[in-house]
């Protein structure tokens, strides 16, 4: 879907969507763009020009890995985005895949487990 995408529904318009390696389609709501992942005082407003970038993590990630919560994943990306990794949380638990958070990851460090 191209970005700026079509609606899911009235109350949560589609901002974007990807497809994970194994097929799973993954949505990123607008609200949880602009008032999670960009909100200037709690987010990563940094993020506001990689919206392409934070779908392409989940099409062609470098790592995954477990999140520490049930049914969800952590995507990485290297080399994309504003720091040297950027990481996409999904979460898989209802009907519909979503991204619910996404911010740069690195200052030294790579994701746990990562092999090049």
């Amino acid at each position: 879907m191209p970005e700026g995408g079509s609606s899911g529904s009235p109350e949560r318009p589609i901002l974007g969507e990807a497809r994970t390696p194994d097929g799973t389609r993954v949505v990123l709501f607008q609200d949880t763009w602009l008032l999670h992942i960009l909100n200037p005082a709690s987010g990563h407003a940094e993020l506001e020009p990689h919206l392409a970038s934070v779908l392409q993590v989940l099409e062609l990630p470098d790592h995954r890995e477990p999140e520490r919560w049930p049914e969800r994943e952590r995507y990485f990306k290297r080399g994309v985005g504003p720091t040297e990794w950027l990481m996409v949380v999904v979460d898989f638990e209802d009907e519909l895949a979503r991204i619910v958070t996404a911010f740069g990851y690195g200052h030294g460090r790579t994701p746990e487990g990562w092999k090049p």
